[in-house]
């Protein structure tokens, strides 16, 4: 993933092509205009016309020149960033602040990659332009730098974790209103990696762990888990809504992610808002890592006696009777 500032001072989060996916994409364009520059030689070959030597080499430069720098450069210009390459690939070439590119862009993209990057000074090998993509951090070529462009990915992964089994719906359902701003990006790893292995552990050690991530979880998300949820079965609900609001998010949607309308009963007219950070709610899992019994965060509280009146000796009611 990288970042990309747009002209509003947004960061945006995208996810640069590297250096395998770019070099398929590129090798597939080459044998698109090979097989171009073929057709174009043959025609003019089978034409029959009588020419001198230069002549014929100045048409064959042009013709060359023709080809390698103008199909990415029509390509490019036509489709902001796409050729047959990219294409295929889920490529787009885009600008440093994540706009499309116009035709000085995919000019000076397409020159400096038959010059420097693919063609001549590389001695059309590509040396130049691996070496160059393969050093940069947004894995960008001599091309990108002068235009000033990168190479992202336009095809995301789908919603959901690789290689988990789909969280429970019901707890899909209460995982949309959760609110997970809070949540880490490492403690998110650590329990994705634990999910992953949780199969190759021992149950105490399963259990131990499982708990002790779910609490961590829990001190950072809220609402809390409806009574009785597992851990695993939490952890997999909590990281599968993190993912999917990720993944609409770099999509552009801008409903992506939003908590569902709560459907309770609205506050009394007049209720005064509480002041400061509300506490974070106790885990229904705290103390599963020393092997205690948890608390029930469900029991129903005590009866409050607020509103009784004291009527023990000794217990002043804050009466006073009329002079």
């Amino acid at each position: 993933m990288d970042r990309v500032v747009i002209g509003e001072a947004v960061e945006l989060d995208v996810r640069t092509a590297r250096l395998p996916s770019r070099a398929l994409g590129i090798g597939l364009d080459i044998l698109i205009m090979v097989a171009l520059l073929v057709g174009v030689l043959l025609v003019i070959e089978l034409a029959g016309a009588e020419v001198d030597d230069a002549l014929t080499a100045a048409v064959g430069l042009a013709i060359v020149v023709g080809v390698f720098v103008g199909y990415p450069l029509l390509w490019e210009t036509l489709t902001r960033g796409r050729s047959p390459g990219k294409y295929a690939m889920g490529l787009r070439v885009v600008r440093t602040d994540g706009g499309p590119i116009v035709f000085r862009h995919a000019l000076a993209r397409a020159l400096a990659g038959f010059i420097v990057d693919f063609g001549l000074l590389s001695f059309f090998t590509g040396v130049i332009g691996i070496v160059v993509s393969a050093s940069t951090a947004r894995g960008q070529r001599i091309g990108d730098l002068l235009a000033g462009t990168i190479v992202v990915r336009e095809r995301l992964p789908r919603t959901g974790l690789p290689g988990l089994p789909p969280p429970d719906p019901r707890l899909a359902a209460w995982a949309q209103r959760c609110e997970l701003a809070d949540l880490p990006d490492d403690l998110a790893l650590a329990a994705r990696q634990f999910l992953v292995r949780a199969a190759q552990l021992a149950p105490p050690m399963r259990d131990r762990l499982g708990g002790r991530l779910a609490a961590d979880v829990a001190a950072r998300v809220a609402p809390p888990p409806p009574p009785g949820t597992p851990p695993e079965a939490y952890l997999l609900a909590v990281l599968g809504e993190r993912r999917r609001r990720e993944t609409a998010r770099l999509g552009g949607s801008p409903w992506a992610g939003a908590p569902a309308p709560s459907s309770g009963v609205a506050p009394a007219t007049g209720s005064a808002p509480p002041s400061g950070p509300a506490p974070a709610p106790p885990s229904p899992w705290a103390g599963a890592a020393a092997g205690a019994t948890p608390p029930s965060r469900w029991a129903p509280d005590a009866p409050s006696d607020a509103s009784t009146p004291s009527s023990s000796p000794g217990k002043s009611s804050g009466f006073a009777p009329p002079g």
